[in-house]
């Protein structure tokens, strides 16, 4: 095992699964050398992989989880991507199973796909440092870097007084501004005001907690517009941004609610957009307990 394989598995431990392709771009520098390291450590039992079928019958990847060895090293709380109260499972198998059969597989596959496009972009030639743990303070001009990656299961519980339940949470680092957000991957499945409603929690929060702002990440630019237009004059104590899906949430895509119709069409870097850390607390960067 080598540190590549341990940060691998820390990974996995709370964020349930990642595909091949996931995998390649957080951590190596070729699709290839990915796949026969992952091939690996299936073989030792360090992890399980499994695919899921499509209708035209052509390759899909491999999607990867915890094998027994791998939960042996990594013990997790996270069990179950439906239910996170439901009972330990009796294997590391039977955690393969429930996540496989999980009906939100597929939406979290696309939430891990915004947080391994970040860590992709730590990795690009001008960025000399990968994603950093937390509790290591970036200087002054330093390189990006992702300190925090908390799932919807974590961050639900951390946050679970204002009732918030994001699909993700992360603290991101670039220019010498860190930006904390909190992230709702939207598949278009859900009308809009339902997605406005979910709004009221991330206001509770604000009240006492950090104002970080809330990323509505879209599939559609016509959805992107028709959302923005539901929350034209809508004032909140967060700053509430919009994109569409695509391969650099870092880079300058995203659009504050805030600026209409003063400043339409003006796009931010995802370390641009404003972010209130709040009260010092064990939920705000900073503090060696983070995680």
């Amino acid at each position: 095992m080598v540190p590549r394989d341990r940060a691998l598995l820390a990974l996995l431990a709370e964020h349930y699964l990642l595909s091949a392709p996931q995998i390649a771009a957080a951590f190596f520098d070729g699709r290839r050398t990915a796949q026969r390291r992952l091939t690996t450590l299936h073989r030792l039992g360090v992890l399980h992989r499994f695919a899921y079928a499509n209708a035209a019958h052509t390759s899909v990847p491999y999607l990867y989880t915890l094998g027994p060895v791998g939960l042996q090293l990594y013990p997790t709380v996270y069990n179950d991507p439906d239910n996170r109260h439901t009972k330990a499972p009796r294997s590391s198998l039977d955690r393969a199973r429930r996540i496989a059969a999980s009906a939100t597989a597929a939406h979290l596959l696309g939430v891990n796909q915004f947080f391994i496009d970040l860590i992709a972009a730590t990795r690009r030639p001008s960025a000399e440092q990968p994603a950093a743990s937390a509790d290591e303070r970036p200087g002054p001009g330093s390189s990006p870097r992702l300190l925090r990656w908390w799932s919807e299961q974590h961050a639900t519980d951390v946050y679970a007084q204002a009732g918030i339940r994001p699909d993700g949470h992360g603290i991101w680092h670039a220019d010498s501004a860190t930006v904390g957000f909190f992230v709702e991957h939207d598949r278009g499945t859900e009308n809009l005001p339902r997605v406005v409603a979910k709004l009221r929690g991330y206001a509770r929060l604000a009240e006492f907690g950090p104002r970080y702002p809330v990323l509505l990440w879209l599939p559609t630019a016509e959805r992107e517009a028709n959302l923005l237009r539901l929350l034209t004059g809508v004032r909140t104590p967060m700053p509430i941004a919009t994109a569409v899906h695509g391969p650099d949430p870092a880079g300058r895509v995203w659009t504050l609610a805030a600026d209409l119709p003063s400043n339409p069409g003006h796009r931010y870097r995802l370390h641009e957009l404003p972010s209130d850390h709040g009260p010092h607390s064990g939920t705000n960067p900073g503090r060696p307990t983070d995680s």
